[in-house]
């Protein structure tokens, strides 16, 4: 934290996580994308208080219902509120980026950070792992890892995260390349720290801002992989509302009763949006090359 005196004569105090939330701040894209993910995250925390109806509720005499005053996104071939199921989908959408980026950063990480630490063997053996780990489309490992364990909440996390985990290892790794040879790390290394404490006290930290844009990108395509895998039912099942598998249900209707498939693809479109228009402003705001 530096202090620095204005024209006025006013001291404010500066750094680089308050440098760059001003930048971010300055970002209207990256201020839109940041309101509509908080919106989203709202939805998914308050879906019991928001949703007008349960998302399984039938109601059989109301099946293919177009938009309307009792129900605002219509209903599907079961009779189910559209509305709640999106908003109840939320949970499952923004669980499934969560939990297989947060896996796939922590796993991919401290593989990441051994690599460039140590060098030599060590970094060639786990590089050549995680390059044959990325020359498989990372879909098509989802895919495959899904359908051997079988579908559900976890195996579709654990399926991601797998096919995620190259990517943050090897941002990690450029990093420590970088960070590895500076004045602090040398200082902890000649008062006999060892080498874990060094990784997770010293290098990781300085590694967060590129871990934090990547994961926000990254969050994105978790989300859209987790929402394909439901559409080929290797995800969430019915009758647990997921964008994906509501569009799945949705496609076979889709010439009648379009309303079924708009408003879900809405909701995925909405959400990448959000993500990517904040983390190309998170990439822009903590890009030291940037500050003034």
């Amino acid at each position: 934290m530096q202090k620095v005196q204005t024209e006025t004569g006013k001291t404010v105090k500066t750094g680089f996580w308050r440098d760059a939330w001003h930048r971010l701040c300055k970002n209207k894209g990256a201020m839109l994308g940041l309101f509509l993910l908080l919106a989203l995250i709202l939805c998914a925390l308050f879906a019991g208080v928001l949703a007008p109806y349960p998302y399984d509720l039938q109601d059989y005499s109301h099946i293919f219902e177009g938009p309307s005053a009792l129900h605002l996104l219509g209903t599907d071939n079961f009779g189910r509120d559209i509305l709640s199921r999106i908003i109840y989908g939320a949970r499952i959408s923004l669980l499934v980026g969560f939990s297989s980026i947060i896996t796939a950063i922590i796993v991919g990480g401290l593989l990441g950070a051994v690599a460039g630490f140590y060098g030599g063997r060590v970094d060639n053996s786990l590089m050549r792992a995680m390059d044959i780990l990325m020359s498989i489309p990372g879909m098509l490992m989802a895919i495959s890892l899904a359908a051997a364990m079988g579908p559900g909440l976890a195996n579709m996390v654990i399926a991601i995260a797998i096919a995620d985990i190259p990517g943050y290892a090897r941002v990690v790794r450029s990093s420590v390349l970088t960070i590895k040879d500076q004045e602090y790390i040398e200082a902890a290394q000649c008062i006999g720290a060892s080498d874990s404490r060094i990784i997770l006290r010293h290098i990781i930290p300085n590694c967060i801002a590129p871990i934090i844009v990547q994961a926000t990108l990254g969050m994105a395509g978790a989300i859209l992989s987790a929402s394909s895998l439901s559409f080929l039912g290797l995800g969430i099942q019915p009758p647990t509302p997921e964008w994906g598998s509501m569009l799945s249900s949705a496609r076979q209707y889709i010439m009648n009763y379009p309303h079924m498939c708009i408003f879900p693809g809405v909701a995925i479109m909405i959400t990448i949006f959000a993500l990517n228009m904040l983390g190309d402003g998170l990439r822009d705001a903590l890009d030291p090359r940037l500050k003034n």
